[in-house]
């Protein structure tokens, strides 16, 4: 008898053991992961708050159509409930040509940007897809067109943004103002540097030359500064429930191209059956080439050798840019970041590294151009008209009120994120729905 109760016992036992793997090995299964960054992303670059709910985060589409093309940046932001959001994720594609390029047929244009709109489908959950604003900005290439181009344009993208299962309004689809994209670039480099978050931090100026204007934003730390400037000049804005007052201008025209165009004797969009050779003291006496520039194509010479082709060129560019820079001298003493061409041509003289950026004087701009006009015969630049395009950089800085000795830093991105005006007007755009 003690045998089948032996035999028994072991069965239940077993039958018990059985049971306990069954159910450690189904929740080993069923348990959720501990979580784990995305396998592009490695753990010591994760960004704060990647684990947290879906509800925490704020999402936020911009179209960058500029010249050359258009550009989409989709932002993630955590949202913090007494501070500034955090920026935690950046998605960016671009595409080429610019919306411009297809002027004379505005239909073209919509495969690109459905195809970047699929981008922002994949980089979004579907669940907040209807409360993630989509916008569009467009920049110097529209400017330049004929308005009713530019509209037909601005259109087509419109119709697709309200198709698009994204938040579009009447004002998603626009042609950005010049001081606009000052101000919203100020915003991007003060966010990244930490300086926008609290009402007494120090903020840094912004500089920008683009091709067709540049700007310049800062926040004036002296009265004076406010009472004295022009009062278009002026702005205040409310961000992150701080209200910060800018001195910022977008001096149309001046950016690099349209001043190039300028100093080399030709006029924006003039040339209809009129001449297209442009004489210039800035280039090399023996040069002889071709530049397009708005979609006509000059002939460019060089001036037979007379005077010195730097004190030429600098007399040149010193009468285009005559009473139409107003200095502000307070900006001497205040950080300043400077932005695309300015970063360019110091790429260009090897002053920085291309990907890393530095930093540089405005007298190294002056030097910098003394010794390349002055070999222009001798060694010829790889660009013929980096001459011209650094004595007219010079010249702007010193008529903006910089001294010689203002060192600007110079970055195309700040914490591996673009140093673009994106950022800040996705930020302007998003505390604009809050106050509706």
């Amino acid at each position: 008898m003690k045998r089948p109760r032996l035999a028994g016992l072991f069965l239940c036992v077993g039958c018990l053991l059985a049971y306990l793997m069954f159910v450690k090995r189904h929740y080993a299964v069923s348990k959720p992961e501990a979580f784990r960054p995305p396998p592009n992303i490695s753990p010591a670059s994760r960004h704060l708050g990647d684990d947290l709910p879906a509800s925490q985060f704020q999402y936020g589409i911009m179209f960058d159509a500029g010249s050359t093309g258009t550009r989409i940046h989709v932002f993630k932001f955590q949202m913090e409930s007494k501070e500034a959001p955090k920026l935690n994720h950046e998605t960016f594609r671009a595409i080429k040509p610019g919306l411009s390029a297809y002027a004379d047929d505005p239909q073209q244009c919509k495969a690109g940007i459905i195809e970047l709109l699929e981008v922002a489908k994949s980089s979004i959950p579907p669940s907040v897809w209807n409360v993630t604003p989509v916008v569009l900005k467009a920049t110097a290439g529209l400017r330049l067109l004929p308005g009713e181009k530019a509209k037909h344009l601005l259109d087509q993208v419109r119709a697709l943004f309200l198709q698009s299962p994204f938040l579009s309004r009447e004002d998603s689809v626009s042609i950005m103002d010049g001081t606009d994209e000052g101000i919203s670039a100020w915003i991007t480099v003060n966010f990244l540097t930490g300086d926008l978050h609290g009402a007494d931090s120090p903020t840094v100026g912004m500089l920008d030359l683009g091709g067709g204007s540049t700007q310049i934003t800062f926040s004036p730390q002296d009265e004076k500064t406010i009472q004295t400037s022009p009062f278009d000049f002026i702005r205040s804005f409310q961000m992150f429930n701080v209200t910060h007052t800018v001195y910022t201008h977008s001096y149309l025209g001046l950016g690099l191209m349209s001043a190039r165009l300028a100093v080399l004797g030709g006029v924006e969009a003039s040339p209809l059956g009129g001449s297209t050779e442009l004489v210039s003291p800035c280039l090399a006496p023996e040069y002889s080439g071709s530049w397009e520039h708005a979609d006509i194509v000059y002939t460019v010479k060089g001036q037979k050798a007379g005077e010195p082709v730097y004190k030429a060129c600098l007399n040149k560019v010193e009468k285009v840019l005559y009473k139409k820079v107003m200095k502000a001298y307070e900006k001497a003493d205040m950080d300043f970041y400077a932005f695309s061409y300015y970063y360019d041509r110091a790429v260009d003289l090897g002053i920085i590294e291309e990907k890393k950026g530095g930093t540089i004087r405005v007298s190294d701009y002056i030097n910098s151009a003394k010794r390349v006009c002055s070999s222009l015969s001798l060694n010829p630049p790889q660009s013929p008209f980096l001459c011209l395009d650094l004595v007219y950089i010079s010249v702007l800085l010193q008529e903006l009120g910089f001294p010689l000795h203002k060192q600007f830093k110079l970055a195309r991105t700040i914490n591996e994120v673009e140093t673009s005006w994106a950022l800040g007007a996705t930020f302007h755009y998003i505390q604009s729905l809050k106050g509706h």
